[in-house]
């Protein structure tokens, strides 16, 4: 099971007034968490569309929001690997401040052509998320 780690600070813009992270927000963290993921390995999704003609979409996402978080908080998201399809993956996010767990996410993310149409992961990507 491959994972990987990813920090982020709450802005301002992150916030509402009262200085708690608006909660579509750790949809925001979660995605930057992802897309990180994938540059760890060498790809970026530019170059995902250049070379493999293909897209990474989320197909499904749920969460479950555990406690707040702040203004100036630093975040970690933990990515893991739950488990790997021809055309999906299934992951698992975990945003925490410190040892606290602020949300935890489990996302479907699937590979799909410019058309839409689902699109086998080429061996590229596959060892990357294989860790």
């Amino acid at each position: 099971m491959s994972f990987n780690k990813f920090s982020c600070r709450v802005y301002y813009e992150d916030t509402d007034a009262g200085g708690i992270v608006y909660h579509p927000n750790f949809l925001k963290f979660a995605e930057r968490a992802r897309t990180e993921y994938l540059r760890s390995g060498g790809y970026d999704h530019q170059r995902v569309m250049k070379e493999f003609g293909l897209l990474l979409v989320v197909k499904h996402i749920e969460i479950d929001y555990k406690a707040p978080g702040r203004l100036d908080d630093l975040l970690e998201v933990e990515t893991k690997i739950l488990k790997s399809g021809n055309t999906s993956l299934t992951l698992e996010q975990v945003i925490r401040r410190d040892d606290k767990v602020l949300a935890q996410l489990k996302v479907v993310v699937v590979a799909i052509t410019a058309e839409g149409k689902p699109k086998v992961w080429p061996p590229q990507l596959r060892q990357i998320f294989a860790g």
